[in-house]
């Protein structure tokens, strides 16, 4: 039997055909745009043994360190988190741009209210124009003890790095781990107004290693292959240490820090403060030596409190021959490596200073030539009283405390990003943060006998699009110390940096705005200044504060309000629906 094919049905074949088109054009678009990528965050306790002691504590699916993020650049991530523990949780992912999605920042009491027991959020954004390593960790208390992960962004499909393309990718995560519960320790020292006790260990990827009371069990082990190039994604995950970290005989290779590719330069030791990422580039011998190899991390600390002063350890093998492992079973020497002294502030500077912007015509340096706003921040150590129902360590009944031009942060009941947006400020935060320090005086030298600083939460508020320059100062009251600044919702330039106070008439004319290094997090040098430049391109309200998590918990932080602009692409969307109520 011959079928005939009528009008109608070539007009159906035809309109199959062109949907056909459009579906794989849509799919084309999709497939450039990024694809959407979904995890679940079961927040819940999990039993830990860690240094020959078991505690609970708070984690995600039960893993510590947390699961590892990996997405492309230009992906949408769905991150569902839910709490299962009696805590109040939020999660921030450290370094994401958050372009107009201010709401899923994370930041307890700044862009949300806390995620409460029993609820859920989802976490919602797509990474815009980034590529690299950042990471994720809880911004509320002090669960960011155990609450952390890498973030692994690949570039775009067929987008390749301006470097060797590595051998294999390994996330190295330093941490920092208590004996004791860390909730418990920081209730503590606020409701005394003491100091939190220190750290009793670092960890790489969890694991404290060799140097410390039955943990050699618990080392991280790195094998390689001679010859073979690896990408090491380096995260500070630790609380309140900024890190040196070295591994025995080998060079490393730096290609990118805070999800920026850099100029590569070599070295032997990397600094990376809590905050920071940095990508390196190992290159394994080219011979199988007969030794293992230290992988070490430990302080690099100026202030005058006590500090952990342990040092972690991994451990890089090198994977034998078939022949070599046949004939040779002896245990081979472990080499050490060897670490700058705990308080190498110079070392500190001249590392920092080697880190610079690509400034490629594909990846541009697009540093703010001029500027609208100039601000001058200090920011360090002080005293506040006591409530008078409290007795507290201090002198006449005062705490130790931090602030940024002498204003000690105080957290809102709901969060100010809700505030803002249903313009509800009054009586949650105001504007009149100081764009200079309240009274001058020798920042760096002999403090002033009056080292009480003012409370409150105050902000500063922008225009959409304004041109910052910050430079930001430390302080030598109750001592020098460096501290790690870190910015939400954009990256900064880092112009220049300094010992001694900030010259206003001849320091400017050392900003580098070239090929200035591009970063999220800066450490400001201690007893000295560091100026950075970022647009404020990015409509919402955007913590900054310094990441040693016990300043933070002193007040040394504050936020900035970015207007909405004039176009659609320049306002902030309104909160999602699940969004967590106070």
């Amino acid at each position: 039997m011959v079928s005939v094919l009528t009008s109608s049905d070539i007009f159906r074949a035809l309109l199959l055909a062109l949907s056909a088109i459009w579906l794989l054009s849509d799919l084309a678009l999709a497939k450039h745009a990024g694809v959407t990528r979904h995890y679940k965050f079961d927040i819940k306790m999990q039993s830990v043994t860690r240094l020959c002691q078991t505690k609970s504590i708070v984690t995600v699916n039960g893993q510590f360190p947390g699961p590892r993020i990996i997405a492309r650049e230009g992906d949408r991530l769905l991150i569902k988190v839910v709490n299962h523990v009696q805590y109040n949780v939020t999660l921030h992912w450290h370094g994401i741009r958050q372009l107009r999605s201010g709401w899923a920042d994370g930041p307890a009491y700044v862009t949300q209210c806390p995620i409460q027991t029993g609820q859920s959020y989802v976490y919602n954004f797509t990474i815009t124009g980034q590529r690299g390593t950042l990471f994720w960790h809880a911004h509320i208390s002090w669960l960011r003890a155990t609450l952390y992960g890498p973030i692994v962004i690949l570039p775009k499909r067929h987008a390749s790095y301006p470097f060797p393309q590595p051998y294999k990718e390994v996330p190295i995560v330093f941490g920092e781990w208590w004996k004791a519960d860390t909730e418990t320790i920081i209730n503590q020292a606020m409701a005394t107004g003491g100091a939190p006790n220190i750290s009793d260990a670092f960890t790489i990827n969890g694991l404290p290693g060799p140097s410390y009371n039955c943990s050699a069990k618990e080392t991280f082990k790195l094998k390689v292959k001679a010859g073979k190039t690896y990408l090491l994604r380096l995260v500070n995950a630790a609380l309140n240490d900024e890190l040196f970290f070295r591994i025995a005989n080998h060079t490393l290779t730096v290609v990118e820090a805070d999800a920026v590719y850099v100029k590569p330069f070599k070295t032997d030791i990397v600094l990376i403060t809590p905050g920071q990422t940095t990508n390196v580039l190992l290159r394994a011998k080219s011979k199988t030596p007969s030794a293992k190899f230290a992988m070490s991390a430990r302080p690099y600390a100026t202030g005058p409190a006590t500090f952990d002063n342990t040092t972690t350890i991994g451990i890089l093998e090198y994977e034998k021959s078939v022949l070599a492992s046949k004939s040779t079973n002896k245990k081979l020497p472990l080499l050490k490596a060897k670490l700058p002294q705990f308080n190498d502030s110079t070392y500190a500077m001249k590392f920092f200073r080697k880190i610079r912007s690509l400034a490629t015509a594909k990846f541009p340096a697009k540093v703010p030539k001029k500027v609208d706003r100039q601000f001058f921040f200090t920011v360090g150590l002080g005293i506040l009283p006591c409530a008078k129902t409290q007795t507290c360590q201090g002198p006449n009944n005062t705490r130790p405390a931090a602030a940024v031009n002498n204003v000690s942060f105080v957290q809102p009941n709901i969060a100010l990003l809700q505030a803002h947006f249903f313009n509800k400020s009054k009586g949650v935060y105001t504007t009149n943060f100081p764009t200079n320090p309240p009274f001058k005086f020798n920042y760096t030298g002999t403090p002033p006998k009056n080292i009480a600083l003012s409370s409150g939460t105050k902000v500063v508020a922008l225009p959409f699009n304004t041109r910052v320059e910050l430079v930001l100062q430390d302080t030598s009251i109750l001592g020098a110390e460096s501290h790690p600044l870190h910015l939400h919702g954009f990256n900064f330039f880092v112009l220049a940096q300094g010992v001694g106070n900030f010259d206003p008439k001849n320091d400017p004319a050392k900003f580098n705005l070239v090929d200035p290094a591009e970063r999220n997090t800066v450490g400001v040098p201690s007893g000295g200044w560091v100026a950075i430049r970022f647009l404020a391109d990015n409509p919402g309200v955007w913590f900054m504060h310094c990441h040693l998590e016990v300043h933070t918990s002193w007040g040394l932080k504050m936020a900035w309000v970015v207007n909405d602009g004039k176009g659609r692409k320049q306002k902030l969307p309104p909160p999602p629906a699940d969004l967590p109520k106070c």
